[in-house]
């Protein structure tokens, strides 16, 4: 499943380096959702991407993160657990961008592109059903406990999606954290109190 996901992102995301056309009818545009009637691009955004290096993260994080969101799903829930994945990783392309939805939908100039808010959600689906783990960033060469980074990340997408001075979607990866969080505790909702237990345990 998670390969799936992986080589259609990739598969799309490289046409569309070389087919602004496909670029552009793909990417996210609030406008063009409202005024347009052009609700697919809730969705084929996260299949595209700004660059190599954009596309990589993304699915190097994807697949780091996904098979233990996956198989623990599958443990939990049986055949099930397909269906919950899926729901979780195309639930997040969409839930991560109504925010911006709303604030740009009269914004002509306004696109996203990337799965990076469906990925913040498999990253905090795994904070949960995972909270022992922990994560390495790239210019940290030491575990950060998963618990601490899901706080570090969520309060730093937030105060830069207010800053708004590059040209990341900050507010996709927050909300698409709180959907992984809240998706995968409405599932099982003992996995919270697992959770509670869990980082008590640890700290």
């Amino acid at each position: 499943m998670i390969l799936t996901i992986i080589a259609i992102t990739c598969l799309v995301s490289i046409m569309a380096f070389n087919n602004p056309d496909l670029m552009n009818r793909l990417q996210f545009n609030a406008y063009a959702i409202k005024h347009n009637k052009q609700a697919w691009r809730f969705f084929t955004y996260g299949l595209v991407h700004a660059g190599w290096a954009h596309l990589a993260i993304n699915m190097f994080v994807l697949w780091s993160f996904g098979r233990i969101v996956f198989d623990i799903y599958g443990y939990l829930f049986g055949s099930l657990g397909i269906l919950y994945f899926l729901l979780l990783y195309i639930g997040g392309i969409m839930f991560s961008v109504l925010f911006d939805y709303g604030r740009h939908k009269n914004d002509t100039w306004y696109n996203a592109v990337g799965a990076s808010g469906a990925v913040s959600a498999v990253v905090f689906a795994s904070i949960i059903l995972y909270p022992a783990g922990g994560v390495y960033l790239f210019f940290i060469p030491i575990e950060i406990p998963s618990p601490i980074f899901g706080i570090l990340y969520l309060i730093y997408s937030a105060s830069m999606a207010r800053r708004g001075r590059d040209n990341i979607g900050h507010d996709a990866h927050f909300w698409g954290a709180i959907y992984g969080v809240v998706l995968t505790i409405a599932f099982k909702p003992v996995l919270f109190l697992h959770f509670i237990d869990e980082v008590t345990n640890i700290f």
